[in-house]
């Protein structure tokens, strides 16, 4: 009867290092695709601050723009103005200063929604890696 109770234990433990041999690859997969998404979510931080520095500068666009817009439109039609470009002056019209003005708040505006979804990107990133570090917590609990 040894006999047969040792075959048993045998066969127990021959199902136990199955799952072992199965889980370890597992998990090496896990640590791997989990250490490629701390790479990126390092990356991807380093991209958002950038994203809001440009944010910041862009809003400050929109200010003068805005502002600038605001003391334009109480002068006469026919006012001509000197735009500053580069060392330069430019005799340009009020309505030639306006449209440039209204472009620049324009595109300063789609930027900012473009840099925006960067912040979103951040944040599914980080969902991903919370979720691999919950998978690999499990794998080790079992």
């Amino acid at each position: 009867m040894k006999s047969n109770g040792s075959a048993h234990a045998q066969s127990l433990c021959g199902s136990v290092s199955a799952p072992e041999k199965m889980a370890a690859p597992v998990d090496l997969e896990l640590k791997k695709a989990f250490s490629e998404l701390q790479v990126k979510m390092i990356d991807t931080q380093q991209k958002v601050k950038l994203a809001d520095l440009q944010i910041d500068q862009l809003t400050r666009v929109q200010k003068h723009a805005k502002l600038t817009h605001t003391e334009i439109t109480t002068l006469p039609d026919n006012t001509r103005l000197y735009e500053g470009v580069g060392r330069m002056f430019i005799l340009q019209s009020k309505e030639d200063i306006n449209n440039q003005l209204m472009d620049k708040q324009k595109t300063a505006d789609e930027k900012i929604k473009e840099l925006e979804k960067k912040v979103y990107l951040e944040r599914s990133v980080k969902e991903a890696e919370d979720n691999i570090r919950e998978m690999l917590l499990s794998r080790r609990a079992h």
